[in-house]
């Protein structure tokens, strides 16, 4: 049986992060899987995860939450019966909801495949004094359905973020553990912490997805195609994300630049450079770079935002900083 983990936390709460630092301390000798899955149609996370070691699968558009759950089965089936994994971390969209997820991995039908674990649940706790994170269904049920609370991002709060946290703890009905981290440096033994929390939750309100979406596979280039965007739209946020030929390249400081002034809330980018590789993490003002010596087999940016952003204008500024057509 292979041991899992279902891994929840709102946007920006640093779960590619953590899955990232979890497998970079994994045991040498044991084989893991993840499966991830997105908001947006590009598929970002898994080319975070590229490296990683381990067997990948990625979900687009959403969909793991969906109560019909056909592209998570498909996807879960597919890592459980090729890959063989000794673990297998699930890392949701942060928009979604966590019910379905769970009473898919609970069912007769994976009694023999899965031994589920603990789950865990990021949060930053800035968060807590936002009334458009802290009275959002998901973000809520997230927290309710976790086993483990990581309060992440420690190295970010201010004292009323330290009391923020106190005093929702103080509110839980349920004494579960919270841990106060830095970058998600998780230690690997939580993972193994029995599954505890069996609390019912509602039903989540319903999402739609783009008529294009198969919630198969990460949007791709056709063979004459230098670039493509694609737009998704849900729970009152939209994402806008593009992929780029192995031809283009960025300028690494214009590249940063958008990113940084994009007047969204979320925003990644995993972009060819002439020196490599640059990976870009953005939720809200905070901002992680990354560079690495080999480059990607594409280029990929995703935005998102609880508001409608002018995404041409932003296009059009992206595509000017290309360095190679």
């Amino acid at each position: 049986m292979t041991k899992t983990n279902l891994i929840t936390g709102f946007l920006g709460s640093g779960k590619t992060t953590t899955i990232r630092h979890l497998l970079a301390n994994k045991p040498e000798n044991e084989r893991w899987a993840v499966l991830v899955n997105e908001f947006g149609e590009i598929g970002i996370d898994g080319a975070l995860l590229a490296d990683s070691g381990a067997v990948l699968k990625e979900i687009p558009g959403g969909c793991m939450c969906c109560v019909n759950g056909l592209p998570m089965q498909l996807g879960l089936n597919l890592l459980l019966q090729q890959a063989k994994p000794d673990r297998l971390l699930i890392e949701p969209t942060g928009l979604g909801h966590p019910k379905q997820i769970l009473a898919l991995l609970t069912q007769e039908t994976y009694g023999g495949w899965i031994d589920l674990r603990a789950t865990l649940c990021l949060l930053d706790p800035r968060q807590l004094g936002q009334p458009r994170y802290y009275e959002n269904e998901n973000f809520r049920d997230q927290l309710a359905a976790a086993d483990i609370i990581i309060a992440n991002k420690m190295d970010t709060w201010q004292p009323q973020d330290a009391q923020a946290l106190s005093e929702w703890q103080a509110q839980q009905g349920q004494q579960r553990p919270v841990y106060p981290l830095e970058q998600g440096r998780i230690d690997l033994k939580l993972l193994d912490l029995p599954r505890t929390n069996h609390i019912e939750l509602a039903d989540a309100q319903q999402h739609n997805h783009p008529a294009q979406s198969k919630g198969l596979a990460a949007l791709r280039l056709t063979k004459n195609d230098r670039w493509r965007r694609a737009l998704n739209h849900g729970q009152g946020f939209t994402s806008c994300g593009w992929i780029f030929d192995h031809q283009t390249q960025f300028d690494t400081v214009g590249m940063m630049e958008w990113i940084r002034l994009a007047p969204v809330e979320r925003a990644k980018a995993v972009v060819r450079i002439a020196e490599g590789c640059l990976l870009i993490n953005r939720q809200g003002q905070d901002l992680s770079i990354e560079t690495r010596p080999v480059p990607p087999l594409d280029s990929r940016v995703e935005l998102i935002h609880s508001a409608e952003a002018d995404w041409n204008s932003l296009q059009s500024a992206l595509l000017k900083i290309r360095l190679s057509e």
